[in-house]
Formats: C-alpha cells, sequence, structure tokens
C-alpha cells in the first residue's frame, strides 16, 4: 500500500511538472491533474491540499537538483569571472526543463508564508555560491552583487519564458555581459 501510494504520489508530481512546463502556472489545476494521472480530482485532495502544496513539494524534490547542476557548471570553470558566466548561463539553460517551471512556480501568490521561506532559504544557497566568486572578483559587498545578479538572471528567465523577440541565446548573452560588465556592455 504504502508503495503503491509513493508511485502515485511521484505521477503526480510528474503530471504536475508536464502540466507547468506546457501551461505555467493557470494550467496545474486538481482537475487537470487527476485527467493526467487517471485518479480521481477528489483523490488527489489525499495526496495534497492545495496547489501550493503540489508547487511546495515540487521545488523540494527539483530545486536541490538544479542548483547541483548550476554548482557542477561553477566548479568547472577555471576563474571567478568564469563562475559567474556559467552561474548565469547554467540557470538559463534550464529554463525549458520541466523541474525549471516548477522553480519558476514558485511565485504563485497563493504560496504559504512558510512553503515562501522554504523556497527562500533555497535560492539563498544559490545567492551564497555566486556571492565567493565575486568576493574572488574584488566585489566589497558581494553578497549584495550576488543579490543583483541573481535579478538580472530572473529578469532574462522571464524575458525567456515571456517567448520574448529575442532569441534564448541572444538573451543568455546579454545576462552573461550585464554580469561581468554592467551595463557599459
Amino acid at each position: 500500500m504504502a508503495e503503491h501510494r509513493s508511485m502515485q504520489r511521484a505521477a503526480l508530481l510528474d503530471a504536475a511538472r508536464s502540466l507547468l512546463s506546457e501551461g505555467g502556472t493557470e494550467a496545474l489545476t486538481f482537475p487537470a491533474l487527476a485527467e493526467r494521472t487517471g485518479l480521481a480530482r477528489s483523490s488527489v485532495y489525499e495526496y495534497f491540499r492545495s496547489r501550493a502544496a503540489v508547487v511546495e513539494e515540487l521545488c523540494e524534490a527539483d530545486f536541490p537538483l538544479w542548483a547541483a547542476e548550476v554548482a557542477a557548471a561553477m566548479e568547472r570553470a577555471e576563474s571567478a569571472e568564469g563562475k559567474v558566466e556559467a552561474y548565469v548561463r547554467q540557470q538559463l539553460a534550464l529554463v525549458g526543463d520541466r523541474r525549471h517551471r516548477a522553480v519558476v512556480a514558485i511565485s504563485a501568490s497563493e504560496l504559504d508564508a512558510g512553503a515562501r521561506e522554504k523556497i527562500r532559504a533555497a535560492h539563498g544557497g544559490l545567492v551564497a555560491m555566486i556571492a565567493e566568486a565575486l568576493g574572488e572578483m574584488g566585489h566589497e559587498q558581494p553578497r549584495l552583487a550576488a543579490m543583483l545578479l541573481q535579478g538580472v538572471v530572473d529578469a532574462a528567465v522571464r524575458r525567456i519564458e515571456l517567448g520574448a523577440a529575442e532569441d534564448p541565446a541572444v538573451v543568455t548573452d546579454a545576462a552573461v555581459t550585464m554580469a561581468l560588465r554592467g551595463v557599459k556592455g
């Protein structure tokens, strides 16, 4: 019985990833989850109390994997500037990944304070990773610079997700240039 529940929960999470990837947070509904998994809508409520709970669990499962990919890309870089570039490029490369959609969905307004705090803490790990590289580059306030850099990445993510007129590679290159050279380009 426990194994069956675990498999059903995994199927629901996979369906949620697909829905988020295909249609964003608006597509993630309990009727859609039920349809994708073949469960009755009432059965979905046995696994999750709300849409926010689904997103929270996805983030708990997927964010560490996503962050590990960013960390691995940074570790391969040979310089502090290379780490900054890898940090930006790897996050933007993950935009099309279904796991990334779940991470982006964390901004959904219905998340409770506890869920938001867990997610802020996870993002804090990313900021700490890049703050070290920024410190190596001589920034006087590497944590502040890291938070601002993450803002550039977040803006580039939104630009790519909106299907902006620019090719995602152009957005990525612009974000890297902004990260390394500021507005001078």
